[in-house]
């Protein structure tokens, strides 16, 4: 019978869209809550918080660079709207929260290559029970920041697997919510992780490739870069910019409907996401993409230049 792997041991065979070099400077960060900074062992919400027990809540990824907010309108746009899909209050306007993670940024002394996962909840319940009614204290707002330099387009690219697990109709739970609740994208999550890897590419209802768990997907074919309608998946900020310099630059892009079978035929395929811009994908369900060992290829080589040269004139 073959040995099982130590748990340490397949833990650092794993890789997501989400690592970062390590930073000590992490370990003593002041998080935002509520309008108070408090060090990070002492940054607490209420058990009773409609987004610690139910998921009620959005959020927001970004990245601040040379002292300025990546795309801040894009992200605005975003959150507010879907804020107001779901009748949450935030309680501030987007000067409010753009007060809020400044203080929250020079109070940490961050500037550059900081990552801030800003979270909004209806706020805590007076009773342990599902109905909005029930939270009435207003919302709880939540800034976390961390030096954060990504470390995923480096080394070998992500391996993907396509897991049972789709993103579902907007009936059910519409996925352009950047919602607390992502029992969805966990479960494929975990999937991909059983099948031996990084992340799992999801389906949508009729069986076209969307998405993975955490970021957009994106393949390459004869020089045209390929993604999915967008029907189904997060409506994300990063994938939104690529699909732009792609069309400035005059590479061919086009948002449509493709299966399996394009996939595994392609020249190249990447992720993204604000925390890691563009990532290489090496492999889909054990299959190797492109000719590159680590994934990648020339035309995403492309697209990290324009997208590098996009947020540096967006945060000039």
């Amino acid at each position: 019978m073959p040995d099982t792997p130590a748990p340490h041991a397949a833990h650092a065979a794993h890789k997501t869209t989400h690592d970062a070099a390590d930073d000590p400077r992490n370990d003593d960060i002041l998080i935002y809550v509520n309008g108070a900074l408090k060090p990070k062992a002492e940054a607490t919400v209420s058990v009773y918080d409609s987004g610690f027990m139910l998921g009620d809540g959005m959020w927001e990824g970004m990245r601040l660079y040379s002292g300025k907010w990546a795309f801040f309108e894009e992200h605005m746009d975003r959150l507010f709207e879907s804020c107001k899909a779901v009748s949450l209050d935030i309680g501030m306007d987007r000067a409010g929260i753009l007060e809020a993670l400044t203080m929250t940024a020079e109070a940490n002394g961050m500037t550059h290559d900081v990552h801030c996962r800003l979270m909004i909840t209806r706020g805590v319940k007076v009773r342990p029970f599902q109905h909005p009614s029930l939270s009435r204290s207003g919302p709880t707002v939540v800034i976390i920041m961390e030096h954060s330099v990504p470390t995923a387009g480096t080394g070998r690219g992500i391996r993907l697997a396509t897991v049972p697990q789709v993103r579902g109709l907007p009936m059910s739970q519409d996925a352009k919510y950047n919602s607390h609740s992502k029992l969805n994208c966990i479960l494929a999550c975990l999937q991909a992780e059983q099948a031996g890897a990084d992340e799992g590419l999801m389906l949508d209802p009729h069986g076209f490739v969307n998405t993975t768990n955490a970021c957009n997907f994106f393949i390459v074919r004869k020089g045209a870069v390929w993604t999915s309608t967008g029907d189904y998946c997060m409506n994300g900020v990063t994938r939104q910019k690529v699909i732009d310099v792609c069309r400035d630059a005059a590479i061919p892009v086009f948002e449509r409907n493709f299966s399996l079978f394009d996939t595994y035929g392609a020249d190249e395929a990447f992720l993204t996401g604000t925390h890691g811009g563009q990532t290489p994908v090496a492999m889909i369900d054990g299959k190797p993409i492109g000719e590159r060992p680590g994934g990648g290829g020339p035309v995403l080589d492309r697209i990290r230049a324009l997208y590098k040269d996009l947020v540096a004139r967006d945060v000039a």
